[in-house]
Order: C-alpha cells, then structure tokens, then sequence
C-alpha cells in the first residue's frame, strides 16, 4: 500500500480508545543514523522509516501525567510518572508508519510490569528526577531492573521559543501516528491520536547517557540533529491492528 504522508494531523483518528494520556513537558534529542544500524531491531515486517536518506534514534524525556482507561478517568498515583525513552522510526507493509521503542525507563513499577505483559513493551524500572529552574529542564534516570541495571542519563536543554515554523524534520520525528511492537507472534500496530504538538527550539546544555548505549547505539555522543521541546499534548490510544 501507499506510504502515509508525513503530517501534523492524524489522518486516522482514534474510534475505539483503550488508554488516554498526558505528555508533558518533552525533550526530544535526535541523531541521524544510517538505516542499516536501525533494521537489526525493527520487528518482523516493518522497516526504517527514513527521511533524505538517514533515519533517527530519538532520547525524549517527559512527564506521563493522567494514565487512564479509555477515555475514563485517570487511574490514581501508578498513571502518573517519569519516563525516558530510546526510540526509533519504523513503516509496516500497510504504509503505515510508527516508532519503534528500544526501552522505555520509567518510575512505576506496577505501570512497568503491566505495560511488560499486556503490551510486550521494553519497559525498565529506574529511579528518576525531572527539574525546571527558569528556562533549563533536567532529566535524570538511574536503571533499577531489569539490566544493564545501574544504566543512568542525565539530559538538560535551555528552552527557546515557540517555532514560528515547523520543519519536514520535526513533522517526520513527531507526528507519529501509533507504534509497532512485537506481541507474542505477530507485530501489530498500535495507533494514536493527539493535537499538533506545539514545539519550542531549545539548546542542548549537558548530556552524559548510557541509555543509548544500553539499546544497542553506541557512540552517538556527537551533538544531536536536533533538540526540541513541547509542553505537551494529550494522547489516545486504540486497538492493536494486526
């Protein structure tokens, strides 16, 4: 079938929700990388989404605020937490586009057992810290379990402004409309739906990770393609597809 299009909008909203979210407060590195390094961790029967010849491997930390159900409410304490994944960019056979996580730190560890059985999603439980003094956001992890246990990251960015004007890039690394994953036999296609994300410039001001190193990236330790920040938007996820 025919690639989807690269757009700030969903062209395939969300009919039957399963989990709704918040993410907030979003850092987003980015390191061109060739295809080739990518594919060995694709799941069966998708490939490297790229974007004028290179694909990406994406280190964002953010704020998971109001985990719920459906579009219920949310579920108290486990749906609220820090998380900070390593991502790729992956198509399928349909066209359809998505990420592709290679781990996922994050602070609850019932949040981190359930999303490790029910959706087969390399979720870690690690010990994390987020602050925000004046423009300059930190995100630290310390890996708790499972390994390489004692893997820690520590990011901060100086937010800008609001961009006036959104690249192609921006739009290839952010406005991805669900996830494929790897459950029990078959990968199938978690789809999404949220707003066009409101992103900011911001500079990276200090990075020392083993989190890239830990999933398979090592040596991207030079300056990032690029760094953005967004408050947030609200998130909903559907049905599984086959």
């Amino acid at each position: 079938m025919e690639l989807e299009a690269v757009t700030p909008v969903t062209t395939r909203p969300v009919t039957r929700p399963v989990l709704s979210q918040r993410w907030l407060d979003l850092c987003f590195l980015h390191w061109a990388v060739d295809p080739g390094r990518v594919a060995p961790f694709l799941p069966p029967g998708t490939e490297p989404d790229v974007l004028d010849g290179s694909s990406y491997v994406g280190l964002i930390g953010f704020r998971m605020v109001g985990l719920g159900l459906g579009r219920g409410p949310a579920l108290p304490w486990v749906g609220t937490f820090l998380e900070t994944n390593v991502r790729l960019y992956s198509r399928d056979r349909l066209g359809q586009r998505g990420v592709v996580f290679r781990s996922l730190d994050a602070t609850r560890l019932l949040s981190v057992l359930t999303a490790q059985v029910a959706l087969w999603l390399p979720y870690k439980w690690s010990r994390m810290r987020f602050s925000r003094v004046d423009t300059d956001i930190t995100y630290t992890c310390r890996r708790r379990w499972p390994g390489p246990a004692g893997a820690t990251s520590r990011m901060t960015i100086r937010v800008g402004r609001p961009l006036e004007q959104t690249t192609e890039l921006d739009h290839f690394l952010t406005a991805r409309w669900g996830l494929h994953t790897r459950i029990g036999r078959r990968t199938v296609h978690l789809p999404n739906e949220h707003p066009t994300w409101p992103l900011w410039s911001a500079e990276l001001l200090d990075l020392d990770d083993q989190l890239l190193e830990a999933a398979g990236f090592p040596g991207l330790t030079g300056p990032p393609a690029s760094v953005r920040y967004s408050p947030g938007v609200r998130v909903t996820f559907g049905p599984p597809i086959p």
